[in-house]
């Protein structure tokens, strides 16, 4: 049995463990766990970009904030949960159709997955606050990878399709690292990108690499949000139901497009939402100094 069908048979197991916690999960939640229309339209729009090499975390968090859909504390568990089937369905495309060395895509996508279940525990916890200025930063992140994308300030790469030595350390010690920030809703795919070209690969290695790391990370980061009842079930569901058709849409259908505008108008309004998530954590931080004082 070759690697790459032990990778899609792990990824399988991955998933149906994830929609058998996620159900377990539904039924003890409290809410409506009914998607609206903005719901799904929003996992349409942001994971069919997401396919095609944008990334949906941002956006999506950027929307959350801007319409008040989801508590602050509980985007980062919603994003993961949600965008979690999708990738999944990106990863099986991706990782099919585009050539890389086996060995160095499973080793960086266990990587990723030790670094998300050690984030996922960590920002599970952590008071409301303090998300707040994580995302706020994670947000100004995401717009400065936009910003640098459209300038053209990232490496080219180069034309290996796998790493070795101690630069499959370095590659290894890069995701582990993303894998932990994805938990608090840091994008990994245009890091991944950066860092799969700095280490010298073909760029197009990036695309099973991030979303394969985001396939089992996310499912895996998930069940200690789910744990916690840190997300918003109907949130997480319409971005679910909506995403996964934009990704087979995306990905057999329109394939590419030009980006280059539509990367502007992210960098605005993500830009908005990290202003507006670090004004709310400052303006909460103010009312609570008060009445101690």
């Amino acid at each position: 049995m070759s690697p790459k069908i032990i990778l899609f048979i792990a990824l399988g197991v991955i998933t149906v463990l994830f929609v058998a916690a996620w159900v377990r999960s539904a039924r003890k939640a409290s809410g409506e766990g009914k998607p609206g229309p903005l719901g799904m339209a929003i996992g349409f729009v942001t994971n069919f970009f997401d396919t095609l090499g944008i990334g949906s975390f941002a956006p999506t968090t950027s929307i959350f904030k801007l319409k008040k859909m989801v508590p602050d504390e509980k985007i980062p568990g919603t994003l993961n949960i949600g965008h979690a089937l999708p990738t999944v369905a990106q990863a099986f495309i991706f990782i099919a159709i585009v050539q890389v060395e086996m060995f160095t895509l499973i080793g960086m996508i266990a990587a990723s997955i030790a670094g998300a279940w050690l984030g996922a525990g960590v920002v599970a916890g952590l008071p409301r606050r303090q998300v707040q200025v994580g995302m706020g930063v994670a947000l100004l992140a995401a717009a400065s990878f936009f910003a640098m994308t459209n300038l053209g300030m990232f490496p080219s790469g180069g034309d290996t399709l796998g790493l070795t030595g101690g630069i499959l350390i370095a590659g290894l010690v890069g995701n582990f690292v993303l894998g932990a920030l994805m938990t608090l809703g840091i994008g990994l795919y245009a890091p991944c990108m950066i860092l799969v070209a700095l280490l010298g690969m073909n760029p197009t290695a990036a695309f099973p690499i991030m979303m394969g790391s985001c396939a089992f990370l996310m499912p895996i980061g998930s069940f200690r949000f789910m744990a916690k009842e840190c997300y918003d079930l109907k949130a997480a569901v319409g971005l679910a139901i909506g995403g996964v058709p934009a990704v087979l849409l995306a990905a057999y259908v329109v394939k590419s497009l030009p980006l280059t505008y539509l990367r502007w108008g992210v960098v605005v309004v993500v830009l908005y939402a990290a202003y507006t998530m670090l004004r709310s954590a400052r303006t909460e931080s103010y009312e609570v100094r008060v009445p101690a004082a």
